[in-house]
């Protein structure tokens, strides 16, 4: 292969590295999360475990009291999909990533409005969760008294894609449940600042994150459009690989490569991670025979990285009995394992 060309195992040790999976950092848990650039988080109980598995002696109570004080929030962000950040990120990315929001609220929505102008909507149900939290449910049934004729669903629809809102506790607490309450992201967090961020630094630190990663990479994990010019700007700042398949990768200077036959211990991962989610090519991280995320209807599910690839699949069943599918369990992954188990039933004490 010619010079600086990555094999898919060089690119696997290198997203591992950077995701703290090759080896547990000791880090803050918000030091983390900021560092991956938000979890994914649409089940409450997913960055407890990515964390776990990240962090060197994670304490679920350190994320937990960073929700309940406010210095980390769950909310809609990067693919319109429920991210867990830091208040300052939370701040900074959300006016970026407004628009990939705003076309989730797709035709079908729209035409359900019946002629109502949804930031008209939006602006009114803005007002209505300043005064109070409110679930989506509890937006369109009040919101219908205005707009009778448009069908509710789409009135809630229409508020949470249309303004910048976060999830509320005591949902996101360890140990704890509620409802998906909304509150405006600027009530909520308003002791806090935000970064100056544009889409050419939120860009950086996905690479810092995830790279190297072509503009389809960075699509795929934000949905944000205009990244060919993002990436064109930013290239005299990054080093430009290719991978095995001769496309154009780009990458942060001084980002760590490990040597491609760095042992990568098991990792037991939630059932989004993003590590997995943030790629156009998956290829890095989804070895061929995976079986597929694991069927729903257990609380804790997700997947298992075997030599750092996704190679199995795992589920804690209603007797705490924890279930591996797709690989043959070695005493390095029972041991991991043990550890998941007491891990998690420290939510029930």
């Amino acid at each position: 292969m010619p010079p600086d060309t990555l094999t898919t195992r060089e690119l696997n040790r290198s997203l591992l590295a950077r995701q703290g999976l090759l080896e547990r950092s000791r880090v803050p848990a918000l030091e983390m999360v900021e560092r991956l650039v938000g979890m994914q988080a649409q089940v409450p109980e997913n960055p407890y475990v990515a964390l776990w598995s990240r962090v060197e002696d994670f304490d679920p109570h350190e994320l937990s009291d960073l929700i309940a004080q406010r210095q980390a929030v769950r909310a809609h962000v990067m693919r319109s999909t429920i991210h867990l950040l830091s208040a300052r990120d939370c701040l900074s990315i959300q006016p970026l990533t407004q628009d990939v929001l705003i076309r989730a609220f797709g035709r079908p929505r729209r035409e359900g409005l019946a002629g109502a102008d949804p930031h008209a909507v939006a602006a009114t149900g803005l007002e209505l969760v300043r005064e109070k939290p409110l679930t989506r449910a509890e937006l369109s049934r009040v919101l219908s008294e205005r707009w009778p004729d448009a069908e509710p669903q789409h009135l809630g629809y229409a508020v949470t894609t249309h303004a910048r809102l976060v999830h509320v506790t005591p949902r996101g607490l360890w140990g704890a449940s509620g409802p998906v309450a909304f509150a405006p992201s600027d009530d909520w967090l308003a002791r806090h600042q935000p970064a100056s961020t544009t889409v050419d630094e939120l860009v950086f630190r996905y690479l810092a994150a995830f790279g190297p990663a072509g503009v389809a990479d960075a699509r795929t994990w934000s949905r944000l459009t205009g990244l060919r010019e993002v990436f064109e700007r930013l290239r005299p700042r990054l080093r430009t690989f290719r991978d095995e398949r001769g496309r154009e990768l780009f990458d942060v200077p001084d980002a760590p490569f490990p040597d491609p036959d760095t042992p990568a211990p098991p990792r037991f991962l939630p059932e989004y991670d993003n590590v997995a989610l943030s790629h156009d090519d998956r290829s890095r991280i989804i070895g061929p025979g995976w079986p597929g995320q694991p069927p729903p209807g257990q609380k804790w599910i997700g997947s298992l990285l075997v030599d750092g690839f996704y190679r199995g699949r795992w589920r804690i069943t209603s007797e705490g009995e924890l279930e591996i599918e797709g690989v043959d369990p070695t005493p390095e992954i029972e041991a991991e394992g043990r550890r998941l188990l007491e891990f998690v039933s420290s939510a029930a004490r």
